[in-house]
């Protein structure tokens, strides 16, 4: 058996999944302000599960890693924690199994990365969520190379003022702007301005990597049938005829992606762990 932990702003998700990747047990608690008491709770929920003995694992992150000394360097919508954390090690010391740890945007890119690789090597996804998170999968592995911070690219907002991307044009930012979270918004001239504000990001991201298929996932992703041919039709005006345009697609699994990725990456960096 695996377990994977996918760390929110405001929610934990804690799951565990069997050797083909199928949930079999998860549970959930409100994300801690002190990193002490995360992992009390994370302690107390793997406690309650049937399943006690795990091959590997993996956690997704809100923030900046160091993937050479396995700490997590400055973390986002969990700051409270502090900063240089050993998060894999402690962890280990709970489940008495190798932990990976990555940021969450790249965790959910490769799970769903891996859901399409059949049809497509070069997948960009973007997570737009609270924030706006990006992750480059190529063949099935995570590009480190490329930032998982998209959202902080400086880009016209609607006023015209250079504006950190996520702040005019993430989940956040709808509801500052309109006073709705996605889930409510259902007309569609509010979505014809949301789908404008996401494509300058969008238009940047595709020049930049030019990839072959775009994900769009997170708490508004998971609404992509409202907007998607909008959002389309908006990157369409700045086609450049040297760039390839890629397919727009919906996450498939907006809700669990981190904890699936935490599945395949950890199934990636310990091929030899034997499944319980």
């Amino acid at each position: 058996m695996y377990v994977g932990v996918d760390v929110g702003g405001t929610k934990t998700l804690v799951a565990v999944l069997d050797e083909h990747g199928v949930i079999k047990e998860q549970a959930k608690f409100p994300t801690p302000k002190k990193y002490e008491d995360f992992l009390l709770e994370l302690r107390h929920a793997l406690a309650h599960f049937k399943t006690k003995e795990f091959a590997a694992g993996g956690i997704g992150i809100p923030g900046r890693i160091d993937r050479e000394h396995h700490r997590a360097v400055r973390l986002g919508n969990v700051k409270t924690w502090g900063e240089n954390l050993s998060i894999p090690g402690d962890i280990e010391k709970i489940t008495n199994c190798p932990i990976v740890m990555e940021n969450d945007a790249k965790m959910a890119g490769l799970s769903e990365a891996m859901l399409l690789k059949n049809d497509y090597a070069r997948v960009l996804y973007v997570t737009v969520s609270t924030g706006i998170g990006t992750a480059l999968i190529d063949t099935c592995r995570i590009d480190t190379n490329f930032g998982d911070a998209g959202g902080n690219a400086l880009l016209l907002d609607y006023k015209g003022k250079p504006t950190p991307w996520e702040n005019f044009a993430s989940g956040h930012a709808i509801v500052e702007r309109f006073g709705k979270r996605a889930e409510d918004i259902h007309d569609a001239e509010t979505w014809k301005i949301i789908a404008h504000d996401l494509a300058k990001g969008f238009i940047e991201l595709i020049a930049l990597v030019e990839p072959e298929v775009i994900v769009i996932g997170g708490s508004v992703g998971t609404f992509f049938d409202r907007y998607g041919e909008l959002l389309q039709k908006e990157i369409e005006k700045y086609h450049v005829p040297l760039v390839q345009l890629p397919k727009l697609l919906g996450a498939q699994r907006p809700e669990e992606a981190v904890i699936y990725g935490c599945y395949d990456l950890a199934k990636q960096e310990f091929p030899h762990a034997s499944a319980h």
